[in-house]
C-alpha cells in the first residue's frame, strides 16, 4: 500500500516522542486506504513478563494509531479518548518488528470512533482495540502554546508498506 504522507512526532509523547528516553519513538503513516500504520519495535524497558510487553504500552499504541487515523480526514482535528476497548490476541515481543494499524470506522461533528491493530512481521494480529474520542482543538487540550513540542518532523524515505488487510477481519 502507499504512503500518501508521513505524519509528524512530538518531543514528549510516550508513543512518539523523539526526545522521551522510555518512549517508542514510532513513525506514522497516512496510506491510500484512509489509514494509518506505523512501523514500529517495543523495546525491553516497555516489557511486563519477560520476552512480553506491558499491555498498557499496547493499548497506548493502539489509542495513538487511532487518535492519529482522524487527521487522514480532519488533519486539524484532535482527539481526546473517551473509551478504549483492547483484546490481547497473542504475546507482543519487544526488540521485534511491528505494525500498529488504525482507521476510522465512524466519524461525526462532535467525535469519532476507530479501530486499531497490533501485527507482527507476518501480519498476524496480536492485539486489537476499538477507541472512541472527543474532538477537540489542541488549544483545549494544552493550556500552553505546544506546537513546537508536538511537530517535530523526521523525514525518512518510506513510501509503501506491506499488509495484509484480509487478516484484520
Amino acid at each position: 500500500m502507499k504512503v500518501l504522507k508521513k505524519q509528524t512526532n512530538s518531543r514528549m509523547c510516550i508513543i512518539c516522542g523523539m526526545e522521551n528516553r522510555a518512549g517508542v519513538k514510532a513513525p506514522f503513516y497516512e496510506m491510500e486506504d484512509g489509514s494509518v500504520i506505523s512501523l514500529f519495535s517495543f523495546k525491553d524497558i516497555h516489557q511486563s513478563y519477560p520476552e512480553r510487553t506491558h499491555g498498557g504500552l499496547i493499548s497506548t499504541m493502539i489509542d495513538e494509531v487511532v487518535g492519529r487515523a482522524i487527521w487522514v480526514l480532519e488533519p486539524d482535528i484532535w482527539g481526546v479518548t473517551m473509551d478504549i476497548s483492547v483484546k490481547f490476541r497473542k504475546p507482543v515481543p519487544y526488540d521485534a518488528p511491528l505494525k500498529a494499524y488504525g482507521k476510522i470506522i465512524k466519524n461525526s461533528r462532535r467525535g469519532f470512533t476507530g479501530v486499531g491493530y497490533i501485527l507482527d512481521e507476518n501480519d498476524n494480529v496480536l492485539a486489537q482495540g476499538e477507541a472512541n474520542y472527543l474532538k477537540l482543538p489542541i488549544e483545549k487540550i494544552s493550556s500552553d502554546d505546544c506546537h513546537e513540542t508536538i511537530d517535530l518532523y523526521e523525514p525518512d524515505d518510506v513510501k509503501e508498506i506491506k499488509i495484509d488487510c484480509e487478516k484484520l477481519k
